[in-house]
């Protein structure tokens, strides 16, 4: 029976199972009575605490949506693509709970768990994440927790983005409370290869030898993906400062 199982695991892609693995266990630790007597005492705390992490989201999209407006009125161009949000769910907050191995408490989540709010900000060019970034912790409202440059330092899947974890502050009726949101930065390029890679990296049964050379097909991908960015932010360059010499020269031929 031990072998025949072994077996089983040899013919199923390995992600595919650890995936599996991974949500069996996750179903175990919601079923179990630790995990049902935590809702059952914590409910109204845990619904207090997702709301405040929503408002720290919406205050930080907030945030780039008058930086983008800004850019626009000083350079007449919008560095952001689009602004994209999501909240953890419970499942997936219990998930980490578990592979951190910390208490299963309120302020062990808070303390322990970084990315329970999120907001994803797609750029035009990779100079628009960088001076993004800067403006973002510029401000005295805002305190930079963490900071993992995978534009500069890739993974060695090829994925790329900024990921910043940050604290901001939310006012409520009678108190300002501080909560943590994790803010990735990429461009449209770096944004679409992650989408897809995601979706490739877990579709089912593909034998080992294909998902390897996948891999490395993905791999060259983002490479290319990354140098289209670089050329696309050059070429931007290029028109930005012969439109500068154009009304450069405008400018002088109006004095004459």
């Amino acid at each position: 029976m031990g072998s025949g199982k072994r077996k089983g695991i040899t013919r199923m892609n390995i992600r595919d199972y650890i995936k599996q693995k991974k949500a069996e266990v996750l179903v175990e630790r919601i079923n179990s009575t630790r995990f049902q007597d935590f809702i059952k005492r914590h409910g109204r705390p845990l619904s207090t605490m997702f709301t405040y992490y929503e408002c720290a989201m919406m205050e930080v999209e907030t945030k780039f949506k008058v930086l983008d407006q800004e850019y626009s009125l000083i350079h007449d161009r919008n560095p952001i693509e689009s602004i994209k949000t999501r909240i953890k769910s419970l499942d997936s907050v219990i998930e980490k709970v578990g592979k951190y191995g910390v208490p299963l408490t309120i302020e062990s989540i808070e303390e322990n768990i970084n990315d329970i709010a999120g907001v994803r900000v797609i750029c035009s060019f990779p100079d628009d994440i960088y001076t993004l970034a800067e403006c973002l912790l510029e401000q005295d409202d805002v305190t930079l927790l963490q900071k993992k440059d995978y534009i500069r330092n890739p993974k060695p899947s090829g994925y790329r983005s900024l990921h910043l974890i940050i604290s901001v502050p939310i006012f409520l009726e009678h108190k300002k409370r501080d909560m943590k949101v994790e803010v990735q930065f990429r461009t449209i390029a770096m944004d679409f290869w992650a989408s897809l890679e995601h979706n490739l990296r877990y579709k089912r049964d593909i034998p080992e030898a294909l998902s390897a050379e996948l891999a490395e097909e993905l791999l060259e991908c983002a490479n290319i993906s990354s140098s289209l960015d670089i050329r696309m932010q050059r070429i931007r360059k290029r028109l930005s400062e012969d439109s500068a010499e154009i009304d450069e020269m405008i400018d002088s031929a109006q004095w004459l």
